[in-house]
């Protein structure tokens, strides 16, 4: 499975109204990139930090031909400007026009560098040297290879202790493949299988066990495979002169819903999935740019991104981020993927307890999505549901015998029905016995029912939506836009139903409703109706100054003991912010059930960077009151029904503090906060160290008490120091 997760700016609009770069590479770490700017200049930004750290330009009447690169082996950058003059420099070197300084004999078409081979120099004529040995003789002939062919494409790739380069050339419509190994003097030619009305718009290749993979992006809106098998070094001479035609094969058709993809880039992302950076052509529609993730094992769209500001039709891929110029800014998407199967999509479950996952998707007998897509007339939302498509588009017919309908058939009749007769079928629907299809069924008819709540605003059956989701065990992927449509109308109860019910929530909607939860007021939630039972046992909403007097002990500690020396607060006034709860009781219960909610950690921290400060603080006091009130106990139990676990609280306290950090250590009210919370754990810490003494001094104890054989009565004291 794949997801795009957060975007960010990494560099504004530049004083040249910012347009496309020449190229991105990889910098000297893994954090840092350069972007070689059309013209001049070249860049070295920091991602993280989404800053510079350094720019290079040569002087005026110079151009860079090609881009910037770093030597992995030495940090230095190197440089090609006026085709052949080839220049070396240092990160804290200033004054391009000071460095290094050699002119070669040939034009450079591009430079590549390997971190485990050093960079490797591409000459327009087809020759490649490696910079060592291109620096011994800067004025070395340089060998033509490729008369009348000019390059459109190279590629430099680690086989084992060797570099290999690829890179794909044209001559008078024909399309050539060169395989070369530069340390070996090793070069083969192929020639790429024409296709009929169709020309290489892109190519990208990888290599896997000694076999080449070049992806090529056709003009027909399609992406095709093509294999060449690394030959032997040692050859005869007349083989290396045969000329092979290499056959391809069709990998993706990059068409949406029956609307086609117009692919402009083309980047390998893994073994099984491709990013593709295009413009959505539908039919009476004005295009629109997206960038997709597809997977070529099932030839499915998994994931797409709308870019109303139009692209350079400019694609990189490094360390799981996308780096594209989206207007006219360079934009920065991550993304996450993972292995291939339907296990993967369903989250993080941390609760041990949760339900069974598949008690609630049957993918194989779900009848006519086909035709619940039909009623969504916007081109987007039919992109983000393509991926769910191809695994359930499965058509059944109507069942003569039992003399139901089908999907698509009770759906076309539902559709313009009266809201009676509607919630009377669909009771009717949900009266029959179980059947292996029934759910699927349900969970379409719940999708129609959400279309018409967002086709008629004044038109929400909230008590009849709750009770489905409570009767049936169904999941977010059946009826994907039912949270969007209940966080719209702030039903507070169903979204609380659906957090602890749902399986597979991603984590966008579950940061969507911890957001909502927390900027809820009290007093709006006085009116609302609420599932109490996670917190009504132990939840104290009014601070009772008289318990605090009678307990004054953390798990044997006392409080004044764990004060810090530069902390001037009382014993009394530290407690007091763990004993009493932040939030009201009906906050406390929606809380819980986001803790409840599956997740992935990777997934769900970029979103926790955007949870406002006040609220992080708030949440982090919530999370720290239950986490003393775990603590107060011996078994770290909470009582009540689905209450937060102490594995569930300490992941997600973990998590904010991880996605708020800075905010924790800057804002005066987290300070006092984080630091109460430090001196509990290490309480708690000390704590079980002692009892993980007196457990080793017992069982030393049991273990003499076995080897003595003694027979006479005898009295022990002993002393645990």
């Amino acid at each position: 499975m794949a997801a795009l997760c957060e975007s960010f700016t990494l560099r504004g609009p530049g004083p040249g109204g910012g347009g496309p770069g020449l190229c991105l590479e990889p910098g000297p770490g893994r954090d840092l990139v350069l972007l070689t700017e059309r013209g001049r200049a070249a860049t070295l930004f920091k991602i993280s930090d989404q800053k510079p750290l350094g720019c290079w330009s040569v002087k005026h009447g110079q151009i860079l031909t090609c881009p910037v690169v770093c030597n992995f082996e030495t940090h230095e950058f190197i440089a090609v400007h006026d085709d052949k003059v080839l220049r070396i420099w240092k990160n804290e070197d200033i004054n391009l026009d000071k460095a290094f300084k050699a002119t070669l004999s040939a034009d450079v078409y591009r430079i590549h560098s390997l971190p485990q081979a050093g960079p490797v120099v591409l000459f327009r004529g087809g020759a490649a040297r490696t910079l060592d040995v291109l620096l011994e003789a800067p004025q070395q002939e340089i060998e033509n290879l490729i008369s009348a062919e000019v390059i459109r494409w190279s590629g430099a790739f680690m086989e084992g202790q060797q570099p290999v380069l690829i890179f794909t050339t044209e001559k008078d419509g024909d399309f050539f493949v060169y395989v070369q190994k530069p340390k070996l003097s090793s070069l083969h030619k192929y020639k790429l299988e024409q296709q009929e009305s169709a020309t290489p718009l892109c190519f990208t290749a990888h290599i896997t066990n000694q076999t080449v993979t070049l992806l090529c992006l056709y003009s027909n809106d399609s992406v095709y495979q093509v294999l060449i098998p690394l030959q032997q070094d040692i050859e005869e001479e007349e083989e290396k002169e045969k000329e092979e035609i290499l056959s391809k094969s069709l990998l993706l058709k990059l068409s949406v819903s029956g609307a086609v993809l117009k692919g402009t880039s083309l980047v390998v992302v893994d073994k099984d999935h491709v990013a593709v950076l295009g413009s959505l052509a539908a039919s009476g529609n004005k295009p629109e740019e997206y960038l997709t993730v597809w997977n070529t094992k099932f030839q499915t769209l998994q994931t797409s991104k709308e870019l109303p500001l139009g692209t350079s039709g400019q694609l990189w891929c490094y360390e799981e981020k996308f780096f594209l110029f989206h207007g006219k800014v360079l934009t920065v998407i991550l993304y996450k993927c993972e292995t291939s199967s339907l296990a993967a999509a369903v989250g993080k479950l941390k609760d041990s307890q949760t339900l069974d996952v598949s008690s609630f998707v049957n993918w194989n007998t779900l009848e006519d999505e086909e035709q619940v897509v039909s009623f969504q007339s916007q081109q987007s939302v039919a992109l983000k549901a393509e991926s769910r498509m191809n695994l359930r588009s499965r058509r059944s017919t109507v069942d003569e015998q039992s003399g139901t309908l089908s999907v698509g058939q009770l759906l076309l009749k539902l559709k313009n029905a009266s809201t009676y007769v509607l919630e009377t079928e669909l009771r009717q629907l949900m009266a029959k016995a179980p059947t292996p299809d029934l759910q699927a069924t349900i969970g379409c008819v719940v999708t129609a029912l959400i279309d018409r709540c967002k086709r008629n605003p004044k038109y929400y059956p909230q008590t009849f939506l709750q009770e489905i989701v409570e009767t049936r065990n169904l999941s977010y992927s059946l009826c994907p836009d039912l949270m969007a449509v209940a966080l719209e109308k702030n039903d507070m109860h169903l979204l609380q139903i659906c957090l602890e019910r749902f399986p597979d929530i991603p984590e966008e909607i579950t940061y969507a409703c911890l957001k909502t939860f927390l900027s809820m007021s009290e007093e709006y939630l006085q009116s609302i109706d609420v599932n109490l039972d996670s917190a009504i046992c132990y939840v104290d909403v009014e601070y009772n100054d008289t318990e605090f007097k009678i307990e004054t002990l953390e798990n044997g500690f006392s409080a004044e003991m764990e004060q810090d020396m530069c902390d001037t607060k009382t014993p009394r006034q530290s407690r007091s912010d763990g004993e009493s709860c932040p939030v009201g009781l009906r906050k406390a219960a929606l809380l819980n059930a986001v803790l409840h909610s599956a997740y992935t950690e990777t997934f769900l921290l970029p979103h926790l960077k955007n949870l406002p400060p006040q609220q992080a603080v708030l949440f982090l006091r919530y999370l720290y009151y239950l986490y003393v009130k775990c603590s107060e106990k011996v078994n770290t139990t909470l009582p009540g029904v689905r209450s937060p676990t102490i594995n569930q609280i300490m992941d997600w306290m973990c998590l904010l503090l991880d996605a708020q950090f800075t905010v924790m250590a800057m804002l005066p009210e987290a300070k006092d906060l984080v630091s109460n919370l430090h001196r509990f754990v290490r309480a708690q810490v000390r704590f079980y160290s002692e009892l993980n003494k007196m457990e080793g001094s017992l069982r030393e104890l049991q273990r003499l008490n076995l080897l003595r054989e003694s027979q006479t009565y005898s009295i022990e004291v002993l002393e645990i120091i």
